[in-house]
C-alpha cells in the first residue's frame, strides 16, 4: 500500500522539471508558429494548452508532446490567406473528425507505410518555403504569398533590406537569434541547461529594449479577445470543395508527422511504445478542441518530445504539467510577449526550417538509392512550386511507381548453341514495365540465319501480366509463320 504513493512521488520529481524544460522549449515555438501562420500569437498558445491538457492525457504516445508545428505553417498560411482567419477553426475541426474516424478504423498504422523518402522531401519542401517565407519577415517585410514568389523575390530583398535601416536592424536581431541557436549546442553543459529557442528569444529581446531598436514586435490581445467559436457563416464554408481539401490535407499531413514523430520518439527510450491508432484518435480529439476553439492545428512536435525525453520525463504527466505552465503564463503574463521582436521568432523558425532540409542525409542517400533520392527531390521541388498537397502526391505517385518498377525485374538469358534452338530463358515477374525490353530481345531473335528454332523457357517466372502474355503469344504465332516458336511452362491465363 505504501509503494504506490512513493512510485508516483518519483515520477513526479522526474516529470516536474522535465514539463519545465518542454514549457520553456514551446513558448517561443507556440508563438512563433502562429505569427509565421498569419494568425495571432494567442492561437499558437491555445493550441499548445490543448496539446497539454487535452491531448497529453489521452493514451497513445506517454512522451511526445503536441501543440503547433512548423511543418503546418505553410498550409495554415495559405488556408488562412485564402478562406479567412474565421474559416481556420472549421477547417482544423473537421481534419480533427477525420483524424477520429481514421484512428477509429485503426488506419494509424497504415501511415508507417509511406515512403520515407517521400516524408524526407515533404519535409524539405516545407523547410525550404518555411525559410524562404521567414527571411522576408526576418527584415520587417511581407513576402509574396506562394513558395515559388517566395524565392524568386529574395534577390530583392537583399537590395532593399540593404537600403533600409529599419530592414538592417530587423535582420541583425534575426541573424544574431539563429547564430545562437547554431552556437548553443557546443557551449557548456551547464549553460545548455536553459533550451535553445528560449535563450535565443531571450538574448534578442534583450538586446532590442536596451538598443531601443525600431523593430516590429509581437501583438498580444489576450486569450479571451482570441477565441472564436464557429458560428452558422463559418460552417457554410463547408460547402466549399476548397476548404474540404484543405481540411484532408491537414488531417493526413497531421497524422503523418505525428506518427512518424511518435516512431522517433520510440527509439529515444525504453518505455512503452506508441499505441499508433489510439495515439491518431488523440491527435483527433487535440484538433478538434482546436478547431472549436478557432485556434491553430496540432501535430506531435519532435523537437519538445526530444526535449521531454532528453529532460527525464517518466510519464505523461510532464507533457500535461507543461500545458498547464502554458495557460498560467498566458493568463498572467500575455504583456510579456509584447517585447519580443517578430524578427528573432522568424530566427527560430528559419533554424527550424533548415533542420527540415535532409542536407547531409541527401548525399549517401544518392549513393545508395538514386531513384530515392530523387523522389525526394521532386517532392521537395514540387512544393515549392505547387503546395504542400500537390507535392506529396506527386512524391507518393513516384514512390509508388518506382515500387512497381523495382518489384517487375525480369531476368532474360540468351542461350545460342552451336547445334540445336536458340534458348530464352525468363525468371522474375514479367509485366508491362518490362515489355519493351523483352520485345527488343525477341524481336533480335529473327536476325538469326536460317531461321533457327526458339524454345522460350517461362517456368522461372513468377508473375506474368496479361500485357506480356498477350505480346509473347503474339510473337510465337509471327515467329512460327517462318520457323519454330516453343512456349515453356507458360502459366495458365487466370479464368
Amino acid at each position: 500500500m505504501t509503494r504506490r504513493p512513493a512510485l508516483r512521488l518519483s515520477t513526479l520529481r522526474s516529470d516536474l522539471p522535465a514539463s519545465v524544460v518542454v514549457f520553456l522549449v514551446a513558448l517561443p515555438l507556440c508563438v512563433g508558429v502562429a505569427v509565421a501562420s498569419g494568425v495571432p500569437a494567442e492561437l499558437g498558445l491555445i493550441t499548445g494548452i490543448v496539446g497539454g491538457l487535452v491531448t497529453g492525457l489521452l493514451p497513445g504516445s506517454s512522451l511526445q508532446v503536441s501543440g503547433p508545428a512548423a511543418g503546418l505553417t505553410v498550409l495554415v498560411l495559405a488556408a488562412v490567406q485564402e478562406h479567412g482567419l474565421a474559416t481556420l477553426g472549421v477547417i482544423t475541426a473537421v481534419a480533427g473528425l477525420l483524424q477520429l474516424v481514421m484512428g477509429a478504423a485503426r488506419l494509424g498504422r497504415l501511415f508507417r507505410a509511406i515512403s520515407v523518402s517521400v516524408v524526407q522531401g515533404m519535409l524539405a519542401g516545407i523547410g525550404l518555403v518555411l525559410i524562404a517565407g521567414q527571411l522576408y519577415a526576418l527584415a520587417d517585410a511581407k513576402g509574396p504569398a506562394d513558395g515559388l514568389g517566395k524565392l524568386a523575390g529574395l534577390p530583392r530583398l537583399a537590395v532593399e533590406a540593404a537600403r533600409s535601416p529599419h530592414a538592417l536592424a530587423a535582420a541583425a536581431i534575426g541573424a544574431g537569434t539563429v547564430l545562437v541557436l547554431v552556437l548553443w549546442p557546443r557551449l557548456p553543459a551547464r549553460v545548455r541547461v536553459v533550451p535553445a529557442p528560449l535563450a535565443a528569444v531571450a538574448a534578442a529581446t534583450a538586446v532590442t529594449a536596451l538598443s531601443d531598436l525600431p523593430v516590429a514586435r509581437v501583438r498580444v490581445a489576450g486569450l479571451a479577445g482570441v477565441v472564436h467559436l464557429p458560428g452558422g457563416t463559418d460552417l457554410a464554408a463547408l460547402g466549399s470543395v476548397g476548404v474540404l481539401g484543405t481540411a484532408l490535407a491537414f488531417a493526413l499531413i497531421a497524422s503523418a508527422e505525428s506518427l512518424f514523430s511518435a516512431a522517433a520518439v520510440d527509439r529515444l527510450h525504453d518505455g512503452a511504445r506508441t499505441d499508433y491508432d489510439r495515439e491518431l484518435l488523440a491527435q483527433g480529439v487535440g484538433n478538434t478542441v482546436c478547431g472549436v476553439l478557432g485556434a491553430l492545428p496540432m501535430t506531435a512536435v519532435i523537437v519538445r518530445s526530444a526535449a521531454n525525453v532528453q529532460a527525464g520525463a517518466r510519464t505523461k504527466a510532464s507533457r500535461v504539467l507543461h500545458g498547464a505552465w502554458l495557460l498560467l503564463f498566458a493568463a498572467l503574463f500575455p504583456a510579456a510577449l509584447s517585447v519580443v521582436p517578430v524578427a528573432a521568432l522568424a530566427g527560430v523558425l528559419v533554424h527550424a526550417g533548415a533542420k527540415l532540409v535532409p542536407v547531409r542525409a541527401l548525399r549517401p542517400l544518392w549513393r545508395a538509392d538514386r531513384g530515392e533520392a530523387a523522389i525526394l527531390t521532386v517532392t521537395a521541388v514540387a512544393i515549392v512550386m505547387t503546395n504542400l498537397l500537390e507535392g506529396v502526391l506527386l512524391g507518393l505517385l513516384l514512390a509508388v511507381l518506382k515500387s512497381a518498377w523495382d518489384t517487375s525485374h525480369l531476368h532474360i538469358a540468351v542461350t545460342d548453341p552451336a547445334d540445336g534452338p536458340v534458348r530464352v530463358t525468363l525468371s522474375g515477374n514479367a509485366t508491362f514495365l518490362r515489355l519493351p525490353r523483352l520485345l527488343e530481345t525477341l524481336e533480335s531473335l529473327a536476325e538469326l540465319p536460317g531461321d533457327r528454332p526458339v524454345r522460350l523457357d517461362l517456368s522461372g517466372v513468377r508473375h506474368l501480366d496479361h500485357a506480356c502474355r498477350s505480346a509473347l503469344e503474339q510473337w510465337q504465332e509471327r515467329h512460327n509463320r517462318s520457323g519454330s516458336a516453343e512456349l515453356i511452362g507458360l502459366p495458365l491465363a487466370a479464368a
